[in-house]
């Protein structure tokens, strides 16, 4: 008897002991897979998180601060070392974040996705009545519109992209980025249609920014015209008289019920506008940042478009 109890507690301890060791193995081997994931930006934040959802062994971060402006970002020391030790960085490819260029030259072992070499792109348009800035006058520089992710279209590519970079250096989670990819692309896919259908079921075309301007590639999509305070990557916030004049006449004369203004913005303009004309003002977000409250409840690109919906067609009634 005591021979037969020894000799189960040894089998007993051995099975212990090989459990453990393939445990350990198995630990070993996830964080050997551990992919850091970097994004400049909120829509290449959320688009890399939504592709990775569920994947074990993931580290994904965003560098610009939720509710910080994007175009005033300037990387620090631990966000460039972040950059630098990622798996994957995702950035814009404009004016916003042209300090990556250097940065990534001598990044060998990091993919790199760059937003604006992944679909096609227009340049930065001076509308009729908006103000430019006298910089831009002197230099007569054109500049890409860099906020391709506005387009529910655009972004179904660059999460596509963005699934093709993470299944080759992790292909045993091929199949999990593959169906996230999917699911994501397919619920972007059926908002694109109804946003179709409120666009064709109206008699109205026009929308006003009293604001900054980041919607060119939204409205190709849908065939909008618009009028907007500034260009999308302005530095400025005073427009002048005669561009608040020219706005507010557009307003008036087209009976134009909804002003625009963008996410974390002042909203000066749009409520001057607003109070000239009788309009509303309601906030279109461009989901280039959102705000700190939002990022910790994990708002998302689709709950932001999803909105913008229900926003466009109050305008365009």
């Amino acid at each position: 008897m005591k021979q037969t109890a020894k000799a189960l507690v040894t089998v007993i301890v051995f099975t212990v002991l090989l459990l453990g060791g393939l445990l350990f193995i198995n630990r070993g081997s996830e964080t050997q897979a551990t992919l850091n994931i970097v994004a400049v930006n909120f829509p290449g934040y959320d688009f890399a998180r939504a592709v990775v959802r569920d994947v074990p062994g993931i580290s994904l971060q965003m560098l610009v601060s939720p509710g910080a402006e994007v175009h005033d970002f300037e990387p620090t020391p631990e966000d460039i070392k972040a950059v630098k030790s990622s798996s994957l960085f995702i950035y814009t490819g404009g004016e916003s974040d042209a300090w990556v260029e250097n940065l990534i030259k001598d990044l060998d072992d990091t993919k790199i996705v760059k937003m604006t070499n992944i679909v096609a792109t227009v340049e930065e348009e001076t509308v009729e009545g908006m103000e430019n800035s006298d910089e831009a006058e002197a230099e007569d520089e054109v500049e890409i519109d860099e906020h391709v992710w506005t387009s529910l279209r655009n972004a179904a590519k660059i999460i596509n992209q963005i699934k093709n970079d993470l299944v080759e250096p992790d292909p045993r989670h091929q199949t999990q980025y593959e169906q996230n990819a999917k699911s994501y692309t397919d619920q972007l896919a059926s908002l694109d249609q109804k946003i179709q259908s409120v666009v064709k079921n109206t008699t109205r075309n026009t929308i006003v920014f009293g604001d900054r301007f980041p919607f060119r590639y939204f409205v190709e999509d849908y065939d909008l015209k618009y009028y907007a305070a500034f260009p999308g990557c302005s530095e400025q916030t005073e427009p002048s008289a005669k561009t608040l004049a020219f706005l507010i006449n557009q307003v008036k004369s087209e009976k134009i019920p909804v002003v625009f203004y963008l996410e974390l913005s002042n909203r000066k303009v749009a409520e001057t506008i607003a109070t000239a004309t009788g309009a509303k003002t309601l906030e279109l977000h461009s989901a280039h940042n959102i705000s700190e409250d939002d990022f910790e409840g994990g708002r998302t690109y689709l709950d932001i478009m999803t909105k913008n919906l229900e926003t466009l067609e109050e305008a365009l009634r």
